[in-house]
């Protein structure tokens, strides 16, 4: 058995450094950057100028293969037309677009995985600044050095090699960047922390076209927005330095129960994920339908028995599973098991979509939002009422606490360092979107009226009520004062930037 949990456990939302757009989202327009022409700026961009000083490659709208690449992960942003896709083989490529696109005051775009839950990643008559060819992984003692176009998958393989693991996303094919930026939950979190809590340092490009080094003693203010502010805003970072872990066995479960009985299943998980050892990681899926049904799927990372903590959760939730599945296997094979491609080899666990081969994972057309679990108390009838003959809408629940729950809630910008668990509203899209978007839509206020306003950025959602407080709660005031310091002229400004 290789079961396949669902990729946006990741990023995600949402991929890196998402900025200035025009998206089409279930017929709502999201309108980008709010800057206006300069009278003696030419309203057609002068694209051959920035072609002329790339060292990478530059493909403008109409010429051959600018379809393809102004493809995101998520089909429904194909409405979306970049007037230009750069394709930056260096930072001083990153700092050319963004110089370019501010002098043209045209919407700019970061892509890495391309996973934004929005399409920013895509403006309209925009720039999209692709770093896929800046991608290399490499050690430098125990610390990973990352360039921000690597995707999970080759992050996992790189450290792997090295002896040593780093705690991160589920999807293979989603950025490091978007990830890290937005914080970074996923399968060894309680362990470790989120993605960006384990950040050394960075490289990035700001608004006035200038490569900084950020870290706690240099750009300190920034270093501390871009770990939990979420792609797009303030920069665009060209290289991560990452702690990392000596590489250990991880032992993957999965648990899957009959309809019915969620309700007490969520409970009972809910109320044992509170209290359980930083070892254990789970993720809940509640699937909705005539009876919604659940599974749990589940990774133990350094546990001196892990047949007895699958064991004492099974005995917790009290309800015996239709089916069970349990395996050991390496840092790398537990993440492509979770990645829901333990049977391709490293390269395949890439995208299709790009044209790139041998990448088999293909992409997925959804529709999604969040909310936060403030505690196990929380009325799950209430939640499992509303997947009630509601077949294609999922809740993911991702256990927090542990280690995430032992730093201060104003340690970097990411605010939810209290609560048990988040929740990824997620419905799948077929010929009409507009079922999708009203399911997610009423499931995300009344998640709000069972769990509170909170919310997690980066399964950003343009029409999430409130959005600035709900991604960052306290850490709002001074995200503000350092988007006033760093991009004070909007140059990364779109729909839900954070603006001074």
């Amino acid at each position: 058995m290789d079961p396949r949990p669902h990729h946006s456990r990741s990023v995600t939302r949402r991929t890196v450094l998402t900025a200035a757009a025009a998206v089409a989202l279930g017929g709502v327009a999201i309108t980008g950057c709010s800057r206006q022409h300069p009278a003696d700026v030419p309203a057609i961009p002068r694209w051959e100028d920035l072609r002329g000083s790339l060292s990478g490659a530059l493909v403008v709208r109409g010429e051959a293969g600018s379809v393809e690449a102004g493809r995101a992960f998520n089909p429904l942003f194909d409405v979306n037309h970049p007037g230009a896709v750069a394709f930056c083989a260096s930072e001083e490529d990153v700092a050319r677009c963004v110089e370019f696109a501010s002098n043209a005051a045209i919407p700019v775009a970061a892509r890495s995985g391309g996973h934004s839950y929005a399409g920013y990643c895509i403006p309209n008559d925009g720039l999209v600044v692709d770093l896929g060819r800046m991608a290399t992984v490499s050690m430098t003692g125990t610390a990973a050095v990352v360039r921000s176009g690597a995707r999970l998958i080759d992050v996992y393989a790189g450290v792997a090699e090295a002896g040593r693991m780093l705690a991160g996303g589920s999807c293979p094919t989603v950025g490091i960047a978007g990830l890290t930026l937005g914080g970074g939950v996923g399968v060894l979190t309680r362990k470790f922390g989120l993605t960006c809590d384990q950040l050394i340092s960075a490289r990035a490009v700001t608004s006035d076209g200038k490569i900084r080094i950020l870290s706690s003693t240099s750009e300190p203010d920034l270093f501390w927005a871009i770990r939990g502010v979420g792609g797009g805003n303030f920069c665009i970072a060209t290289e991560f330095t990452f702690a990392t872990a000596e590489a250990t066995e991880l032992t993957v479960f999965t648990l899957d129960y009959a309809p019915g009985d969620t309700a007490a299943i969520m409970h009972r998980w809910l109320t044992f994920m509170a209290d359980a050892p930083d070892e254990l990681w789970t993720t809940l899926h509640a699937v909705g339908g005539t009876a919604p049904q659940c599974r749990i799927v589940g990774c133990i990372a350094g546990s001196t028995n892990p047949r007895a903590l699958i064991e004492n959760l099974r005995s917790a939730i009290g309800i015996g599973p239709t089916d069970r599945f349990e395996a050991v296997k390496s840092f790398l094979g537990a993440m492509k098991f979770m990645g829901g491609c333990s049977t391709l080899t490293v390269a395949q666990c890439h995208p299709s979509w790009t044209g790139s081969a041998p990448g088999q994972l293909e992409r997925e057309s959804f529709v999604a939002s969040s909310r936060m679990v403030p505690h196990a108390g929380v009325d799950t009838a209430r939640i499992e009422a509303l997947l009630v003959g509601k077949p294609g809408l999922t809740f993911i629940f991702d256990s927090l606490g542990g280690a995430v729950s032992r730093i201060p809630a104003d340690a970097n910008a990411f605010p939810h360092r209290h609560a048990v668990a988040s929740i990824q509203i997620y419905h799948g899209v077929g010929a009409d979107s507009a079922i999708a978007s009203q399911r997610v839509d009423e499931a995300r206020d009344r998640l709000g009226e069972i769990c509170g306003a909170a919310a997690y950025v980066n399964y950003i959602d343009p029409r999430m009520p409130d959005w600035a407080a709900a991604y960052y709660g306290e850490n709002l005031p001074r995200l503000r004062r350092i988007a006033a310091a760093y991009d004070p002229n909007e140059v990364f400004g779109f729909a839900q930037a954070v603006r001074p």
